[in-house]
């Protein structure tokens, strides 16, 4: 059975009020009745309710991470690290999975409330969930506008769709496809397309799209994938993430097609388990610790400092990682 702030009283042999105080940190407590208070705490294996310490105005140190999935790589190695920064400034993590369904997160949004969490960290593929602007919590954004009120923290996704498609056309790449999710309004990862399709126009070539939804299965995705190849003539892929690129590179293998000297493919996000297990592919790398960093430090000021205002849009830079799916032989 859990045992009780009055089974800590009762082992510390002080009341429940003296407890409550030490624990809250409220009054003036003597350093030996802390001392007792603890040691029964630690003895009965006691765990403060922090839902407890927030209806006395203390933080919980708890903070909501929301993302669709961490199987991800991506998503996996940046909850990774925010979690670990997190745990490094004080704070413990609430990780909910969000997945693509909006009801899902309206749950966990409400769960995270019903907790009094500290604040909240959101890379969720869920747009349009309205309880954003009712939250009345510190939020950060990764990559989706949730409410005008919800600073965003991306990488510099439109660079990283000019620097992909010149990799394809300094390679000798000339009819050069993007392959990533529908266009949306507002989305910052539109903007890895919107780089691709200027760059194409400024050289000249026609852009050419394929829509493949983050939510899609990999199965379908590669059904898809290799009727494009199987159809379509071209030499140049870029991808809007690192596991599409893969696909395109096992399709190509699988109709004979040789990448790189008959297809060059760059993906995008560049994880450390893309550049360990995958070395072959050409991609661009998100700065995933700045990243972390950034959505972690900027969620404490908000927590510290709520009435100072930050900017709305924070971007950090990519680069390109070239390696052998763009370099011919």
């Amino acid at each position: 059975m859990r045992p009780k702030l009055t089974d800590v009283a009762k082992k510390a042999g002080v009341s429940p009020t003296t407890v409550s105080r030490v624990i809250n940190q409220y009054g003036y407590i003597g350093e030996a009745t802390k001392k007792k208070v603890f040691a029964a705490m630690k003895a009965l294996n006691y765990q403060p309710n922090s839902l407890a310490r927030s209806l006395h105005g203390k933080k919980t140190q708890l903070i909501g991470v929301i993302f669709p999935s961490i199987s991800n790589p991506f998503f996996g190695e940046l909850v990774d690290k925010i979690e670990n920064k997190l745990f490094a400034s004080g704070y413990k993590t609430i990780l909910c999975n969000s997945a693509d369904n909006k009801e899902k997160e309206r749950n966990y949004l409400k769960m995270l409330m019903a907790n009094q969490v500290d604040g909240i960290i959101a890379g969720t593929h869920n747009l349009g969930i309205e309880e954003y602007d009712r939250v009345g919590l510190p939020i950060l954004s990764f990559d989706r506008p949730l409410s005008d009120n919800i600073p965003i923290v991306s990488s510099d996704n439109y660079k990283g769709g000019v620097l992909a498609t010149q990799e394809l056309y300094q390679a000798g790449a000339r009819r050069i496809y993007f392959l990533g999710g529908s266009k949306t309004s507002n989305k910052p990862t539109d903007k890895r397309r919107i780089g691709y399709q200027k760059t194409m126009e400024r050289i000249h070539l026609e852009p050419h799209f394929m829509d493949l939804p983050f939510t899609q299965s990999p199965n379908l995705k590669a059904v898809s994938i290799n009727q494009l190849l199987s159809e379509e003539k071209i030499d140049g892929i870029f991808c809007s993430d690192d596991l599409t690129a893969l696909l395109v590179i096992q399709q190509a293998k699988k109709l004979h097609i040789d990448v790189p000297n008959q297809l060059k493919v760059v993906g995008y996000d560049g994880t450390a388990f893309i550049q360990e297990y995958h070395p072959e592919l050409s991609t661009i790398v998100q700065p995933i610790d700045d990243i972390a960093s950034l959505l972690v430090e900027l969620l404490y000021q908000r927590i510290e400092h709520p009435d100072e205002p930050l900017k709305n849009q924070y971007n950090l830079p990519v680069k390109l990682l070239r390696n052998q799916s763009t370099l011919a032989f």
